[in-house]
């Protein structure tokens, strides 16, 4: 039954995903705020529901902050892998970096902003130092993540009215309204979030067989099932040609990954949540942290070509992906 659970539930996401990326494109052509803005926020706050849900599960029923940690820190790490191993992949014949909006190196930069200050505070415990029960850098993730919204969106309008006449020549959409266009957003976000709140669950059931620690079983198998609608909303936006929506998604996950764990501090009532996990969360936070990096080396560079399948920057992500999961094998 668990194995019928996981198909149901995989195949709504699938469904419904490849439709919420064709709605959340609408949307930004609509209203004019640009594929970077809508896939940062709408998509994001979406696709990353399955780790909130795991993650308040973690810290509030089952005292498991190795499980939310894990799951919000391994679930970074996987979005970048899926950004370099199948979004760049199935984006033909250009590297993806090469056709990406500039703005997504803001939402990168925030993201390293905000994994800089988690390895932070989980080196030195004593500088996040409790507010109440809550980490002072837990704050700072609230502050950082909201600034982060707010810059972003300020940049994506600057270059709308920038490039206003272009755009109005470009429109895909004209057939559909924005009403329409939201109606049908929002029906396939509730299936995306009904299935996603079940899958970690069922991951959890599942990943219990493999009697590895929680801390390796969060940043790996829950990690992985958590991000399966990121992989499919991702993928589906590539395919209507929507690249900015698939990247926005990638980089707006992670920097809401960040601000989730703000969010199971604040119900983890023992003290600051970073105090009480495992030091091995230290390698998967490093290795978005270089990932990253890397990822807005490419969308400066813009390379005009690809090794075999993968631009030169997927390949490097995906071997730092390789040895992540190799390093946390060895130290669980």
């Amino acid at each position: 039954m668990i194995w019928i659970a996981f198909a149901v539930c995989a195949f709504t996401i699938i469904y419904s995903g490849s439709k919420l990326s064709k709605y959340g494109d609408v949307i930004a052509e609509k209203t004019g705020l640009g594929g970077s803005l809508i896939g940062l926020v709408m998509l994001a706050s979406v696709t990353s529901l399955p780790e909130l849900v795991t993650g308040v599960s973690a810290v509030t029923f089952a005292n498991a902050p190795d499980i939310a940690a894990g799951d919000v820190i391994g679930s970074c790490v996987f979005n970048l892998f899926i950004l370099a191993a199948i979004l760049d992949a199935i984006h033909k014949p250009l590297p993806i970096s090469a056709k990406a909006n500039y703005s997504h190196i803001l939402s990168a930069a925030f993201g390293l902003l905000l994994l800089g200050l988690l390895v932070f505070a989980m080196l030195f415990p004593q500088y996040n130092m409790p507010i109440k029960w809550i980490g002072s850098i837990s704050i700072l993730f609230v502050l950082t993540y909201f600034s982060a919204l707010k810059i972003v969106s300020s940049y994506e309008k600057k270059q709308i009215k920038m490039h206003l006449e272009q755009l109005a020549e470009a429109l895909k959409y004209s057939d559909m309204s924005m009403r329409e266009a939201t109606l049908k957003y929002v029906v396939n976000a509730l299936l995306v979030i009904i299935a996603a709140i079940f899958l970690p669950r069922i991951g959890e059931q599942i990943a219990d067989l493999t009697g590895l620690g929680e801390a390796f079983v969060g940043n790996i198998f829950i990690a992985f099932t958590s991000s399966l609608p990121e992989v499919v909303v991702s993928v589906a936006a590539v395919k209507i040609g929507s690249v900015d929506l698939a990247i926005g998604n990638v980089f707006g996950s992670n920097i809401f990954n960040i601000f989730i764990l703000f969010i199971d501090d604040l119900l983890f009532m023992q003290g600051p949540l970073l105090q009480y996990i495992s030091p091995i969360h230290v390698i998967s936070a490093l290795a978005a942290i270089i990932m990253t990096a890397i990822s807005i080396i490419g969308l400066v560079y813009k390379a005009e070509n690809k090794k075999l399948i993968w631009g030169w920057d997927s390949v490097a992500m995906i071997v730092v992906f390789i040895i992540n999961i190799g390093l946390l094998y060895y130290q669980s």
